[in-house]
């Protein structure tokens, strides 16, 4: 920042770092899994990452990926518990071990309140700063589906079949949309329609004040990857190896690339006409967003269910071999990796000069540069 004295002219210059927040899977309501604001990594120096501190659970692996809002990380673990983090140095400020079975399901962070499902088959919302139990909402089977927030509601999938709209602030419920499967993908929201994929193999848009039915598209294959919406187009992955993008008003197919060998859970990252996906094939896609074709490929050692993320033209990414990697987001080069002691079927957030990842080895990582 720069400021000029206008009587003589004479400035004077200070650098200020601006505080940003990742509140939820993907980053934000639509899903797009890229964070514009990320101003410190990029594809010059994601190279000097390593470890700034690492949090150990109770030796429970970590497939919940990060949430990080006003310099707190939060996270869940496989034996339900849901901790709090101060995010620059992972000591312990709260943690929440109220539900019982795996929360698997990201938390996303709304005015104060942290929200995140459980195996114990219910929603729950906590106080951000202490992890007192707010409400609870009650599901008939597990919820592995991240929730996401938008004016006042929150929209969650279930195993029961169930998409679910929540008041925010009460725990009620507003409405529930049935499909006749298992919903593990995670709502996206754009233009107040809900997109979620389910296991009956549809990917539908809801709308978000009502629960009607705007379209469904049926691809053949369960949907587990969750969507996302950006420039008007749907994009999502399906466990026949295909990946998909659909006009978001109409649900008209636009492409399909069979470009993978294997399931699709991943969920595709889209930045400056890309689509970043991950295959159980063992691979990291690069697809034009335009036509599916694919741009590149980087072949890691084993199946890569974590979801893509992108910050700085850099693509961040976890792998079953237990690795978390660094791509350059335009040629698919490797700029960095990191293996942990177990798979990483986290997805990253990267926020604030820092990416943040969990492992099955019991891990919340934090890597920043130089430290």
């Amino acid at each position: 920042m720069t400021a000029v004295k206008t009587e003589n002219g004479d400035s004077t210059r200070t650098p200020i770092q601006v505080q940003t927040n990742w509140p939820q899977f993907r980053f934000e309501d639509d899903h797009s899994g890229f964070n514009p604001n990320e101003h410190v990594l990029n594809t010059s120096t994601v190279g000097g990452l390593s470890v700034a501190w690492s949090f150990t659970t109770a030796g429970a692996a970590i497939d919940s990926s990060p949430a990080v809002v006003d310099g707190v990380l939060y996270f869940g673990d496989q034996l339900g518990v849901i901790y709090a983090l101060n995010a620059s140095t992972g000591n312990l400020l709260w943690k929440f071990a109220g539900q019982e079975g795996s929360a698997a399901s990201s938390p996303v962070v709304a005015g104060g309140i942290v929200y995140f499902g459980a195996q114990d088959d219910r929603l729950h919302a906590v106080d951000a700063q202490t992890g007192a139990l707010l409400w609870s909402f009650h599901t008939a089977n597990t919820v592995y589906s991240s929730p996401t927030v938008a004016s006042g509601v929150v929209f969650v999938g279930s195993a029961d079949h169930y998409l679910y709209a929540i008041n925010a602030s009460t725990g009620k419920l507003l409405w529930r949309r049935a499909t006749t499967g298992e919903i593990d993908s995670s709502p996206a929201i754009a233009n107040w329609t809900v997109y979620v994929g389910s296991d009956d193999g549809n990917l539908y848009a809801i709308n978000s004040s009502t629960g009607a039915s705007f379209w469904k598209f049926a691809s053949g294959s369960s949907v587990d990857s969750s969507p996302a919406v950006v420039n008007g187009v749907v994009y999502f992955g399906t466990n026949d190896g295909s990946v998909y993008a659909l006009d978001a008003k109409s649900g008209t197919l636009i492409w399909k690339s069979t470009t993978t060998n294997n399931p699709v859970s991943s969920s595709p990252a889209v930045f400056d006409g890309m689509v970043y996906v991950g295959s159980m094939d063992d691979s990291v896609y690069a697809l034009d967003a335009a036509t599916g074709r694919m741009t590149w490929r980087y072949v890691t050692g084993y199946g890569v269910y974590s979801s893509p993320v992108v910050a700085g033209g850099v693509v961040y990414v976890g792998s079953e071999d237990d690795r978390v990697y660094a791509l350059d987001a335009k040629t698919g080069a490797l700029l960095w990796s990191y293996a942990t002691l177990s798979s990483i079927n986290s997805s990253a957030a990267v926020v604030n000069g820092t990416l943040y990842i969990g492992s099955s080895d019991g891990n919340l990582y934090a890597f920043r540069e130089g430290k």
